[in-house]
């Protein structure tokens, strides 16, 4: 486990006692963004109607620059269990070579925002950096589908590129999953599922600023309820949309922090940011992944807050993280 210190990725921190003392101030160029969004106004998460929220979060994912360039983009649609999920598949730059890992990338945007098109410049930045071919999955949103469909359609998705790897042209032995914020908790259950399936095997998970328990109480939440990009009201409001009435939020399948058993899970590599009200229940799940035996790298972006790698528009470390993030990743799939 690793917290990163004031002067970058240098060095390395084995207690969560020295991550707290290594972790320093907030990013001036992200208290400037959170400063001009406090001018502009915010309005209350209760009360936004479900456009509003797509919309803000449309505008927010504009800080991620799109423009990267990329080898191919290609878009595709799988069959699904109600109508068939588009896909879009990410093909480095000068990879130098026809068969590549493969990573299955879930979008974040609490469950109900987000797209193939708001995450364009976070794939196609994955998609260079690790040199998988990534496929970016548009799973369906709620409310207007409701758990478990989101988790349908990514475990369909997953078990598709596996089987239809050599289609693809990636190597089905180095297949990994990952996603960002709700996209990296689809990504977790995703993993846990696959150990009931032989045909299913990843080799990896990704998990940046990662849910890991919707009904957690923890000192990150707590100390991060608002004011931080991402609030607790936004994620209650998220999670009304997404949960069917009477389905217990600490459901393995919707919390996979919850879940009873971690062994043999894929060797995960789990991101945080200092400022994010996420921080402690991404932390508890390396936690317990490491407590099963499972290969764990984890690390907490100090001064960060949620979402801060798909801003490098506005946010300078964004870069610097993304590379090394998708260094490890690289390394990890061989």
């Amino acid at each position: 486990m690793a917290c990163l210190g004031p002067g970058g990725f240098g060095d390395r921190l084995t207690s969560l006692g020295a991550i707290r003392k290594a972790c320093v101030a907030l990013d001036p160029h992200i208290k400037r963004l959170l400063d001009m969004l406090a001018v502009a106004g915010t309005a209350d998460a209760a009360r936004l109607t479900l456009a509003e929220r797509r919309n803000a979060f449309r505008k927010l994912m504009s800080f991620s620059e799109s423009d990267v360039a990329i080898g191919h983009v290609e878009d595709l649609s799988l069959p699904g269990p109600d109508a068939p999920i588009r896909v879009r598949v990410y093909t480095p730059v000068d990879t130098g070579v026809e068969i590549l890992p493969g990573l299955v990338f879930f979008h974040g945007g609490g469950l109900v925002a987000g797209s193939l098109d708001t995450h364009e410049g976070i794939c196609r930045r994955l998609a260079n950096e690790t040199g998988c071919r990534l496929v970016s999955v548009d799973y369906r949103l709620a409310p207007e589908h409701k758990f478990p469909a989101a988790i349908t359609d990514g475990y369909v998705a997953t078990s598709w590129v596996v089987e239809h790897a050599a289609k693809l042209k990636i190597d089905r032995d180095r297949i990994g999953v990952g996603g960002d914020s709700a996209g990296a908790t689809l990504a977790a259950i995703v993993c846990q599922m696959a150990r009931q399936a032989p045909e299913v095997q990843l080799a990896a998970q990704l998990l940046l600023c990662p849910i890991m328990d919707f009904a957690a109480e923890t000192e990150s939440r707590s100390d991060f309820a608002a004011g931080y990009l991402l609030d607790n009201a936004t994620m209650h409001r998220d999670l009304e949309h997404y949960l069917p009435a009477g389905v217990d939020p600490t459901d393995p399948r919707i919390s996979p922090l919850r879940a009873s058993d971690f062994d043999t899970l894929p060797r995960a590599h789990i991101h945080t940011a200092e400022f994010d009200p996420l921080r402690d229940e991404g932390r508890a799940y390396a936690d317990k992944l490491m407590r099963a035996g499972c290969e764990v790298n984890y690390t907490c972006h100090p001064g960060m807050i949620h979402l801060f790698y798909g801003m490098a528009g506005v946010i300078p470390y964004a870069r610097i993280a993304m590379k090394k993030i998708c260094a490890e990743f690289k390394a990890a799939l061989g």
